[in-house]
């Protein structure tokens, strides 16, 4: 008991300096297209149907200092007003400091015809955020112990006032989409107006840095599979999927190259991320290689598992990542009306 005392003593003035100081990240998902709404608010509604998921994100389970997410969305699209509607809820558990997050998210996007088979769509979001340091809950302090019973009952303590008080920010948030039938480019802009998440007295400012992200892919077919085991007598789809996804925030920065490749109802990806050649504070910038293996479902049901194996300076001994994603599309309540476009969106699910 004693040592575990001295420990909090020697620990939490250099725990201040390296968390309550440092500037906060925000998560991130290997299968960035299974978790569409947290990518950019403009893929909201996206599917021209009502739409929900889940993904949940285990990493570095080999350490102590484990990051785990979970987010859920649903969203759903307004044919007579060319608009999505959506909300998003994330809760994000990161290293041995406990620092939670729990975020709740209205989206909204209209959808814009340029041309024969080309669209945008310009996203908003807003978000309520939550944080606070679960680690603050496990401290003690000296003046918390009583000297007549070291092993008994603790006092209450004052040597960090308001320190461990959850902040609330507010994070507006804004986004495009272009595609065709066959390509796609999109952008994000998260956090832009910079909410203060400090956890020490008002004065203090530590700004929530904005995070960009740029995506695109083309979508090249294959060819067709064999005969599908319904009523239609369609060929199974089959096609390849090179995408990129770069993310800034503050000083970090990383992208994703790789690809998928559909052979209905499988789906396999791989892809690499880092920017080995832009090392951070010294640090070199390798992430990881992520595989995934997935089905997407004619009756709407899509599922997919990816592991990232760790090539940073961590190691594989972290324990690497491991993401499930799960999304449902409901069929659609007018299947005799003529929908405002046929062209489908070219990206994966995945």
């Amino acid at each position: 008991m004693i040592r575990s005392y001295l420990y909090c003593l020697f620990f939490v003035p250099l725990f201040l300096v390296s968390t309550l100081e440092s500037s906060a990240q925000d998560p991130q998902y290997s299968q960035y297209y299974a978790a569409p709404l947290y990518l950019n608010p403009a893929f909201t509604g996206a599917e021209q149907a009502t739409r929900i998921g889940a993904n949940y994100r285990n990493q570095w389970p080999g350490l102590n200092a484990q990051f785990t997410t979970f987010s859920a969305y649903y969203d759903t699209y307004l044919d007579d007003y060319n608009s999505g509607v959506g909300f998003l809820v994330m809760n994000d558990v990161e290293g041995a400091a406990q620092l939670r997050s729990t975020t709740i998210s209205g989206l909204y996007s209209y959808e814009l015809r340029l041309g024969q088979n080309a669209y945008f769509r310009p996203g908003f979001q807003a978000s309520y955020i939550r944080r606070d340091i679960g680690f603050f809950e496990n401290l003690i302090f000296a003046n918390q112990i009583n000297p007549a019973d070291p092993f008994g009952p603790t006092q209450p303590g004052n040597d960090l006032p308001g320190i461990g008080d959850p902040v609330n920010l507010l994070s507006l948030s804004f986004g495009g989409l272009f595609f065709t039938d066959r390509f796609w480019f999109g952008a994000s802009t998260h956090h832009v107006n910079q909410p203060n998440q400090s956890f020490l007295d008002e004065e203090s400012v530590s700004r929530l840095p904005m995070k960009l992200s740029l995506h695109t892919g083309v979508k090249i077919p294959l060819g067709n599979g064999g005969y599908r085991n319904d009523f239609t007598h369609m060929y199974k789809q089959r096609y390849f999927v090179p995408t990129i996804n770069y993310k800034r925030q503050g000083p970090f920065e990383q992208l994703d190259v790789g690809a998928y490749l559909f052979m209905e109802p499988i789906i396999f990806g791989v892809w690499y991320r880092g920017l080995p050649y832009k090392p951070v504070e010294q640090q070199s910038n390798r992430d990881a290689v992520v595989m995934m293996v997935g089905f997407n479902l004619l009756s709407g049901l899509n599922m997919g598992y990816s592991f990232d194996y760790t090539v940073s300076n961590l190691g594989i001994q972290s324990g690497g990542a491991h993401e499930v994603s799960v999304s449902y599309t409901f069929p659609s309540r007018n299947q005799g009306k003529p929908r405002s476009r046929d062209t489908v969106l070219p990206c994966p699910k995945f």
